[in-house]
């Protein structure tokens, strides 16, 4: 439970430093760099070394499933700048955060694990306190190129399940090495993006990009800790609505926003959600 605690805490301070950050740094896509720079010197020094090889048991599939989930992780970040622009910021986030549902999915369809009850309760809760909290209108937007909304539910569930993935067939021992694959492979693809807009990196990039990359490094790693003490289909919609929680309340201290009726009525359900979860 300490792990998975910890890794809502990380995962809130990742949505909040890049609010931060966002206002300030001029590339976003050269904040991204200097944070996966920051996320792959991390796994190194947990590593113990430079993770680049090694000749222990498992090193080829956690350098496949590592590599493939940077990559995703980047291609979900393409797709919601992409439905922020054609559908809004209102559906994108939800389309992102209902993610949970197939990486839920996933673990009982593919792991065959079986939530009891109350947690089956707890989930369908979750997903309604998700669309809640995320569908106000907006005005003056109209919504196209809808088929990018369901391709970014998929996409966001999918790498969110790389990660179980990982915990159900891949050796322990060399988590290390898939998280130094995982920021690796969205590194490059990060700085490929950066490139082909002529960004550039300058000390407000490189300053964000810190701030966000060490949270961002361990909430995936307690992420991955959080999967072998506890079923998946508790992990995820608990970190889910967790984090929604925390930031919202950090959105209400540091930002000055207000919380209408509908975010209360969704944090009160979400509330109710967490509880059911861990019975």
């Amino acid at each position: 439970m300490l792990f998975l605690c910890l890794a809502v805490l990380a995962s809130s301070l990742i949505s909040i430093m890049m609010r931060v950050g966002e206002t300030r740094a001029r590339s976003v896509m050269g904040m991204f760099v200097v944070n996966y720079i920051v996320c792959a010197a991390l796994a190194c020094l947990f590593a113990g070394r430079i993770a680049l090889y090694s000749p222990a048991p498992g090193i080829g599939l956690a350098m496949g499933l590592g590599t493939a989930a940077g990559v995703l992780f980047l291609v979900c970040f393409v797709l919601l700048q992409l439905n922020i622009a054609r559908n809004g910021v209102a559906m994108a986030s939800t389309f992102m955060k209902l993610g949970v549902v197939i990486s839920t999915l996933i673990a009982i369809l593919v792991f065959h694990e079986e939530p009891r009850l109350t947690q089956g309760l707890g989930i369908v809760l979750a997903v309604a306190s998700i669309l809640l909290i995320h569908t106000d209108q907006e005005t003056g937007q109209k919504a196209s190129w809808k088929w990018l909304l369901p391709v970014l539910l998929v996409c966001g569930g999918v790498t969110d399940s790389m990660a179980n993935v990982f915990d159900k067939i891949g050796d322990p021992a060399v988590k290390d090495f898939y998280l130094f694959y995982t920021f690796t492979a969205a590194l490059v693809c990060a700085l490929i993006l950066m490139l082909k807009r002529k960004e550039r990196i300058g000390k407000e990039e490189i300053l964000s990009g810190v701030l966000v990359g060490i949270p961002n490094y361990f909430s995936t790693r307690f992420l991955l800790l959080s999967l072998g003490q506890l079923p998946a289909v508790i992990v995820y919609p608990a970190v889910s609505v967790g984090t929604i929680i925390l930031v919202s309340l950090a959105g209400v201290l540091f930002f000055k926003e207000a919380l209408s009726r509908r975010k209360l009525l969704a944090m009160a359900i979400i509330a109710v959600s967490l509880v059911l979860l861990n019975i």
